[in-house]
């Protein structure tokens, strides 16, 4: 029995025929239920972006939808993780599912009556982010319980391979779906998602740590919620992982924001589609290769390397308009993004006490994601207001970059993805360069024996 287990009188079978499913084949049921819950999700999202862009035409009404569904998440984070630690973490997870998926049947409810608008998807979203916040650290803590230490590098892949898959068929599906069920239709076929995903939960056991059976009152919960920063703060190398992460998710975070209008300013919808699902097809290789591969002895390096690809991709991307182009370019950028987070992943799982894991990586989460909201914010008016004005006709860029570039609608944002590339860039020389993040797969010990 691993370590921190609570002991259980029932019998430890997997099989149908021994009760709910434990260990590895609950982790699999588990993440088919969140796969299949995820893919609606990217289905509404897409949906509602596309909706949201053409109704308004503002980048910075459209990325207020992004802000919005990141910021309560972020801000609940260490008091959700806390209460993830003390609390049943199925249990946790089928309350947040159940949660998310109301406000999304609240959007369908709009739509059907015709009184959707855009503030009914700022409320609505931060609401579903809000249950998020619980939901995201009792997926995530329970995989080092689940599977073997040797295998948290395939099943964080595994976990990356969900996404990729969802990418690759959300968008597609979603730009096909529209001109035949409408918006509607498809925030309904998310709804039904939510209840598959609440349904595999319910057909398992996820066990919990020692202390996670502890009465409530062993600790205040603000307290308990800055066990998680403590934890980290006091490990250095941890530290600057985060550090990256923060910097790195504020690159993807604008560059997430301003792709469909970069597309849509000289190209079709369809098109954008086509472009996503591109993406989708990296994420889902990368996915692939960290699922079979589990990353490198040292996966510091595997993030290293990751990181590079993102920003030499990020640089390339602005040149001029070329749905070729930010085809390679999507696909490269998902290609990086499972590497680096199942990387990431595989290094918290085995540096991370399991009684410690929903504080911790809530913890992680909130200042990890904390740069998001600032992405959002600074996205829409840099590129209406800064970029766009010097690469339009006639703008001060449009003599000397225009000749690169290009000139006219989009290629101010070409522009903002050539300098994200630089800064990603830089970020990765400073994570090699410090010896701490280096080092800390082999400064910090693993939390759990083999």
């Amino acid at each position: 029995m691993a370590a921190g287990v609570r002991p259980s009188s029932r019998p430890e079978g997997d099989g149908i025929g021994h009760g709910p499913l434990r260990g590895t084949r609950a982790f699999l049921l588990v993440w088919f239920g969140q796969l299949v819950s995820l893919v609606g999700s990217k289905l509404t999202g897409f949906g509602l972006g596309v909706w949201a862009f053409q109704t308004t035409g503002s980048v910075t009404r459209f990325a207020l939808i992004m802000l919005f569904t990141a910021l309560p998440g972020i801000l609940l984070s260490p008091i959700a993780g806390a209460l993830v630690d003390r609390w049943d973490r199925r249990r946790t997870m089928i309350l947040a599912d159940t949660g998310a998926g109301l406000c999304t049947l609240g959007i369908a409810l709009l739509i059907v009556t015709g009184k959707l608008e855009v503030w009914h998807i700022y409320l609505l979203m931060a609401a579903s982010s809000a249950f998020d916040a619980f939901q995201w650290p009792a997926y995530q803590a329970p995989i080092g319980l689940l599977v073997p230490k040797a295998q948290y590098g395939r099943a964080s892949g595994m976990v990356q391979l969900a996404g990729a898959t969802a990418q690759i068929v959300a968008p597609a599906a979603a730009g096909a779906m529209l001109g035949v069920i409408g918006l509607g239709g498809i925030i309904a076929v998310d709804f039904a998602t939510f209840l598959f995903a609440v349904a595999t939960l319910a057909a398992v056991r996820i066990p919990r740590p020692a202390r996670a059976t502890a009465p409530a009152s062993e600790g205040s919960l603000p307290r308990e919620a800055l066990e998680g920063w403590r934890y980290i703060a006091a490990r250095p190398g941890l530290l600057g992982l985060l550090l990256l992460f923060a910097l790195a998710n504020f690159t993807i975070g604008m560059v997430y924001v301003l792709f469909t209008p970069l597309v849509l300013s000289f190209s079709t919808s369809a098109a954008l589609g086509t472009l996503l699902s591109l993406g989708g097809i990296g994420f889902l290789a990368g996915g692939l290769l960290m699922s079979a591969w589990g990353g490198p002895s040292r996966r510091i390096y595997g993030i290293y390397a990751a990181e590079a690809l993102l920003g030499a991709t990020l640089f390339l991307a602005g040149f001029p308009p070329s749905v070729l182009i930010l085809g390679i370019a999507a696909f490269s950028v998902y290609f990086a993004i499972p590497i680096v987070n199942g990387c990431s992943q595989a290094i918290w799982l085995a540096k991370t006490p399991p009684e410690l894991q929903g504080r911790v990586f809530a913890t992680r989460r909130m200042i990890s994601w904390s740069s998001l909201p600032l992405a959002y914010l600074l996205a829409g008016p840099l590129a209406d207001r800064v970029f766009e004005p010097l690469m339009a006709e006639g703008g001060p860029l449009a003599g000397s970059l225009g000749r690169v570039i290009g000139v006219g609608p989009g290629r101010g944002i070409a522009l903002l993805y050539v300098v994200l590339g630089v800064f990603i860039l830089g970020v990765t020389l400073w994570a090699v360069i410090y010896p701490r993040l280096r080092r800390l797969e082999l400064e910090i010990p693993d939390a759990l024996p083999a």
